[in-house]
């Protein structure tokens, strides 16, 4: 029996909504929510996302880990090419530190996270 039904990702950050808005984007899914604490709520086709204010937040240093990540997302893709010129038209930046980048991409979004995008997927992946 499934203890919860939906999972929600949160991802802190100073500003919430232009932070919501570049995954909206990314992911082709909608602003669902706002609320007055500062919580955007994204619905997408595979997961919900929500991006919270946290005063004095400060983003992950990756690689080094000083400030560790604490998550981040893996996005499967069937270009990668395309899909790093399409993250950092949407706002994403490129990581200095790739470490297969034949395989897969690090980016940060724009409060800093880091995410991957790659062509390595499991063999049912619709790409």
């Amino acid at each position: 029996m499934a203890v919860a039904g939906r999972v929600f990702v949160s991802l802190d950050c100073a500003d919430a909504m232009p932070l919501a808005e570049f995954w909206a984007a990314m992911l082709g899914g909608e602003i669902m929510f706002t609320t007055a604490t500062g919580t955007v709520g994204v619905r997408t086709d595979g997961v919900w996302l929500l991006a919270v204010e946290i005063p004095g937040y400060s983003p992950p240093t990756w690689p080094e880990a000083d400030i560790p990540k604490q998550i981040h997302l893996d996005l499967a893709v069937g270009d990668l090419e395309t899909a790093v010129v399409e993250s950092e038209r949407l706002g994403a930046t490129l990581a200095a530190v790739q470490p297969d980048p034949d395989r897969w991409r690090v980016l940060f979004d724009p409060a800093g996270h880091p995410f991957c995008l790659t062509t390595v997927t499991p063999p049912d992946n619709p790409f």
